[in-house]
């Protein structure tokens, strides 16, 4: 398909390539988050963690303490096997350097919500990662939503240092204010701090464009994918984020070949009719997508 740009014309701006040898992403992987610090911190104290976690998570059991590594089994959540059922686990390992350079620019270049993504970026030397473990076998994926979300406002908590908070699979990067000072609601978190909507302009045509979603995934809910031009972006985008908020609400609904109400005039209209079916994503990681074909504003080729 050629190269990606960034949505913002710069001097010198870099061009982006599509790679889809990156791995592909399993459903129900881990939820991992980098807290980025200024200065190295050590594990807090043990008692400290299970207060901020109990406050949010109810009761919760501390499985292992040490210095590198804090572990927590928060009880009202069920992780399900063949063998039986257990809690899922909460994580978060002991502060270490961060690798130069662990961010790629594409990555970088998708960093909508955070003004000062770049001036962090720089500033933080150090991270604390924290991640669930068997969260993929939370039967109700609104459970495990809402355990992830409650896990990150608990962090903010017990990492008083901490500046920001990266979702390091979707490239989310939220400042420490955001998080603590957010009136987003219970019900919304996953999508606003968990899914980013990422935006792009291809590079080689005249004014082909591409929105796409990172991170429904997680909760084994479809990713999103608009292939077209001729349309502002910004409509795309509050598109992409009404039909996540649609798909998160009611378990993925839509079928294969199914249609779903389009844009006029920059609004939702129950007469325009886009018709959906599931692909491999044109942008990296490689992953299974939802297309939406924009009828007359559509871009690219498509097997349907």
């Amino acid at each position: 398909m050629g190269l990606f740009k960034k949505s913002k014309k710069e001097e010198n701006e870099p061009v982006l390539e599509q790679d889809l040898t990156q791995g592909d992403v399993r459903p129900g992987m881990v939820f991992a988050m980098q807290l980025l610090m200024k200065e190295k911190c050590e594990m807090p104290a043990r008692e400290d963690m299970l207060s901020a976690l109990g406050k949010r998570l109810g009761e919760v059991e501390c499985f292992t303490y040490d210095e590198k590594m804090a572990g927590f089994a928060p009880k009202k959540y069920t992780a399900e096997f063949k063998e039986g059922a257990m809690p899922p686990m909460l994580v978060a390992m002991g502060c270490t350097e961060r690798e130069e350079n662990d961010i790629d620019a594409l990555t970088r270049s998708q960093m909508w919500d955070c003004k000062n993504a770049d001036e962090i970026l720089s500033s933080c030397k150090y991270m604390v990662l924290a991640s669930d473990m068997l969260g993929g076998a939370i039967k109700d994926y609104k459970e495990r939503a809402d355990m992830l979300m409650d896990y990150m406002e608990a962090l903010m908590e017990i990492y008083p240092q901490c500046e920001a908070v990266l979702i390091t699979f979707s490239g989310k990067l939220f400042s420490r204010e955001q998080i603590v000072n957010h009136t987003i609601p219970r019900k919304d978190r996953f999508i606003y701090f968990g899914v980013n909507v990422r935006f792009f302009r291809i590079n080689g045509t005249e004014d082909d464009m591409m929105v796409d979603t990172l991170g429904m995934g997680t909760l084994y809910l479809p990713d999103l994918q608009y292939h077209f031009h001729g349309m502002d972006p910004n409509w795309v985008i509050d598109h992409a984020y009404n039909l996540l908020s649609y798909i998160y609400d009611n378990d993925a609904p839509i079928k294969d070949g199914e249609t779903i109400d389009g844009i006029a005039d920059g609004h939702i209209d129950k007469n325009v009719y886009w018709k959906c079916h599931y692909e491999d994503a044109l942008i990296q990681p490689m992953r299974s997508v939802m297309d939406i074909c924009m009828n007359e504003y559509a871009a690219g080729k498509r097997d349907y």
